[in-house]
């Protein structure tokens, strides 16, 4: 995957606000609309733009309660780990997971309505799973930044 200057400077538009049109993409990274939406296609297709989204607020939509959930297999193999990650991504109430290394072997960034509903997903999701060893739960009490944004390094002319 590569990218050059101007792609580094749409890269950093987008991350601010994927909401503005090509033409006002182009206008503040120097091109022209057409040559924009050419690069914002490559940059899709090659995978360095993963997706378009919104940051939502999960008080808005009746998901007051958030979690940062440790989460430890009773083993590593791969057919065990397959199985967590497709969980995972099948699960609405799992907003963000990671594989990682260290203590546990995932961190999960779960939302519920409410503290009950919450338990009733830890029964139906690590409970009934024979795969876990154990799960730690920590409340989130304050969302103090939430984004996506990556720094873009600004590749060397060369």
């Amino acid at each position: 995957m590569q990218y050059d200057r101007i792609d580094a400077r749409i890269l950093e538009i987008v991350q601010k606000n994927n909401r503005l049109t090509s033409e006002v993409i182009g206008e503040l990274a120097g091109l022209s609309a057409t040559a924009c939406q050419r690069r914002l296609k490559r940059l899709r297709s090659e995978g360095i733009i993963e997706a378009d989204v919104s940051i939502i607020s999960p008080k808005a939509v009746g998901r007051s309660i958030q979690m940062l959930v440790l989460v430890s297999l009773e083993r590593e193999r791969a057919d065990i780990i397959d199985r967590f990650k497709k969980a995972i991504k099948s699960s609405v109430d799992v907003v963000n997971g990671f594989y990682v290394t260290g203590e546990a072997d995932f961190v999960l960034y779960v939302s519920a309505r409410n503290m009950e509903d919450y338990e009733q997903f830890t029964r139906r999701f690590f409970y009934e799973n024979a795969d876990i060893k154990g799960f730690k739960t920590m409340v989130i009490m304050d969302r103090v930044k939430a984004g996506f944004a990556i720094p873009v390094e600004v590749p060397s002319e060369g």
